[in-house]
């Protein structure tokens, strides 16, 4: 089995932690410099920076701050929001992130994830998928969650690994903040289909949720949450810990 990664993410508006329920209903819930400092110090394996509103404002990800956090933390970046061409791209990684995540502007501009693959290789490029059951079938969403594209996500996942993306995140709408556990049915229609890595996200509310993930679908290569690493309802050497008493392999 591969070494599983456990991923907090760092949702931000207006320059703070926020975290809702099914895309909706955002609270504050923290710092985000605090935060990164705190999780790089975990022992988290990844971190992701989401400015959430930077594309339905059609502007860029918050500047200083990502480059505060860049700075800070020592553990791979993943930056997501505002990332509409390939301009937008190179400014994200000039800003100190590792890699960069791409949802809005893929959908938008089909081309780009496979241009960005091929300037910047595609172990920097992330295609995000935030994903609702619409129609009788798995459908991708933009801007958010609030605009339903009528893209198949079976065969958007498809395209997004011919063009180049190194990695998914499929963000489940429907769990998304309901802490039940993660959208199993959705991770594993998708797995079926591509050969990439896939981050599970949406969902997560106990760290049975996690050993539930990398037990029943094993080609899933890392766990994505917030609120429950947030409100420190679950610390990240403990949930490690637990994953390894229970035969999952996670770096330590």
């Amino acid at each position: 089995m591969t070494t599983k990664r456990i991923i907090p993410c760092l949702d931000i508006r207006n320059g703070k932690v926020v975290k809702g329920i099914n895309f909706q209903g955002n609270k504050e819930v923290g710092d985000p410099l605090d935060l990164a400092v705190f999780y790089n110090a975990q022992g988290a394996d990844e971190l992701v920076f989401y400015d959430i509103d930077a594309a339905v404002e059609n502007r860029g990800v918050f500047a200083e701050l990502l480059k505060e956090i860049a700075a800070a933390v020592s553990i791979p970046l993943t930056v997501a929001g505002g990332v509409l061409t390939a301009e937008d791209f190179e400014r994200v990684l000039s800003l100190g992130a590792d890699r960069v995540s791409i949802n809005t502007g893929a959908i938008k501009k089909p081309g780009l994830v496979a241009g960005v693959s091929k300037a910047y290789g595609s172990e920097r490029v992330v295609l995000a998928m935030d994903v609702k059951r619409a129609d009788g079938r798995f459908t991708v969403f933009r801007s958010v969650g609030r605009e339903n594209t009528g893209i198949d996500a079976l065969e958007w996942a498809r395209k997004g690994e011919a063009d180049g993306a190194g990695e998914l995140v499929l963000n489940s709408i429907d769990t998304d903040g309901v802490r039940g556990g993660f959208d199993i049915e959705i991770l594993e229609a998708v797995s079926k289909v591509v050969s990439i890595p896939i981050v599970a996200s949406g969902g997560a509310g106990k760290r049975e949720d996690f050993l539930d993930l990398f037990t029943k679908l094993p080609s899933i290569d890392a766990g994505l949450a917030a609120s429950i690493f947030h409100n420190k309802e679950l610390l990240i050497p403990d949930l490690k810990a637990y994953l390894k008493e229970n035969k999952i392999t996670v770096r330590f």
